[in-house]
């Protein structure tokens, strides 16, 4: 038989009408599955966020589950008992043949070996947010995600909803004016600091070094990550206060909360971005920051003033009525633009013009962008139907960056300012190493 490309075969209609199942064979093997097949996953991860992403791809094939905590994953592992289980991603990825693609919710510090070895093994990937640990990583998943062109999807849900829907299309129609002003904000914080160990003046590491559980490979959950000793407090539940493992609550919530604001706005990548913060440590993230980017000029749009409010609320904007609650209890954003002001929660979520008298009198634009129902099922057929997926590396690794950008001057507690082509911060050298963090002996990007 002659051979044929997937594209051309989905796009003859003789032969879709011919066949209800298409076995994954006839579309050429790893990479290429029919749209009637189911997708071959792996959970790499599984104890904590990713159960909940697999439930959410229940409807393919979970053939393999990957932890370094066998306890912590004991749950996940039962629900799935004809999954074969690995503590090492790298052996999993090397046994097991019949792999489509992996789903990825390990500590931010990891995320990036992984999903680099999964996308140069010719997987298709869901990463969850933040993409990764350092600018360095960022840059290099987005490059091997063109380069390997399989699918990918970073764990955004607010993307695919609704209301980051609405905030892009409005904006686009102009329902707010030319916007050069956001405040964005999350009033959570990793408190105390570590969430167990901490000084007045100072977080600090522990001291103690119990013996690691005989169900967690500790040198594995460390990965990359400089040498130290296990200790509770960075496992299972704390580690994302702490710098070496974690982006802290601004690759956390501030992912999800500048997302719609990145999107509608077309924003880029920050020129300098200032950062104050209360409770500075080496160690684990502050107690409380407000960290100011300035976006340049773009097409016909003019420069913004981004400022995070990290750990404490923004303002509260004038429009607003007594009473009303600003944005979500947790965070929002406001956006100001030349003619209004349009204020939604977390994650783009119930977006309305502010006074609420604005938001009545507006006429609604129509609907331009494709709906969503479920983020994960979207890169799911997406990795079938060919991609790309909602939020793909190619846009997420950028919004990472800013986000990562944002943690480096809360490091320096200083303005930075950021050559994004020679990927340096220009007035702050010391700054540079926190661009890109270096490896323990043994890891590696691959690239």
């Amino acid at each position: 038989m002659k051979s044929i490309s997937r594209r051309n075969f989905l796009g003859t209609t003789a032969a879709v009408a011919a066949f209800a199942v298409v076995p994954r064979h006839v579309l050429g093997g790893a990479g290429q599955v029919a749209p009637s097949a189911k997708l071959n996953i792996a959970g790499i991860g599984i104890g904590g966020q990713g159960a909940s992403n697999l439930r959410d791809a229940s409807t393919e094939n979970i053939v393999a589950l990957c932890d370094v905590d066998t306890d912590y994953a004991a749950l996940t592992i039962k629900r799935y008992p004809g999954a074969r289980v690995y503590a090492d991603y790298r052996e999993m990825l090397e046994k097991q043949k019949d792999l489509d693609a992996v789903m990825i919710a390990t500590p931010d510090h990891t995320h990036a070996v992984i999903a680099m070895a999964a996308m140069q093994a010719g997987k298709h990937v869901f990463c969850q947010k933040p993409l990764c640990h350092d600018i360095f990583e960022a840059r290099a998943l987005q490059k091997a995600a063109r380069e390997t062109k399989v699918v990918t999807q970073m764990g955004i849900q607010g993307h695919s909803g609704e209301g980051a829907r609405l905030i892009y299309e409005w904006i686009a129609a102009g329902a707010i004016g030319e916007v050069c002003e956001v405040d964005a904000w999350c009033s959570l914080s990793y408190y105390p600091w570590g969430h167990v160990w901490w000084s007045p003046k100072q977080a600090m590491r522990p001291t103690e070094t119990p013996p690691a559980p005989a169900t967690l490979n500790w040198d594995l959950w460390l990965g990359p990550a400089a040498e130290r000793a296990y200790h509770p407090v960075y496992h299972p539940k704390s580690w994302r206060a702490w710098w070496a493992f974690g982006n802290g609550m601004m690759g956390d919530r501030g992912a999800h909360t500048l997302d719609p604001v990145v999107w509608a706005l077309k924003l880029g990548l920050p020129t300098s971005i200032e950062a104050t913060s209360c409770g500075m440590s080496p160690d684990v993230h502050p107690l409380s920051s407000v960290v100011t980017f300035q976006f340049p000029a773009r097409e016909n749009l003019p420069p913004v003033k981004v400022t995070w409010y990290e750990g404490t609320r923004a303002p509260r904007p004038p429009e607003l009525e007594d009473g009303r609650m600003m944005g979500e209890e947790e965070g929002g954003a406001i956006i100001r633009g030349s003619k209004g002001t349009l204020m939604c929660g977390i994650y783009g979520g119930s977006p309305r013009l502010i006074p609420e008298t604005a938001m009545q009198n507006y006429k609604r634009p129509p609907k331009t962008l494709p709906r969503i129902k479920n983020h994960i099922q979207n890169w799911v057929q997406a990795c079938k139907a060919g991609g790309p997926a909602s939020a793909p590396f190619e846009y997420s690794a950028p919004l990472t960056e800013i986000c990562l950008l944002g943690n480096i001057a809360k490091r320096m507690d200083a303005r930075i300012e950021w050559d994004a082509t020679n990927m340096k911060v220009t007035n702050l050298p010391e700054a540079n190493q926190h661009v890109k963090k270096e490896y323990r002996q043994g890891w590696n990007l691959g690239t």
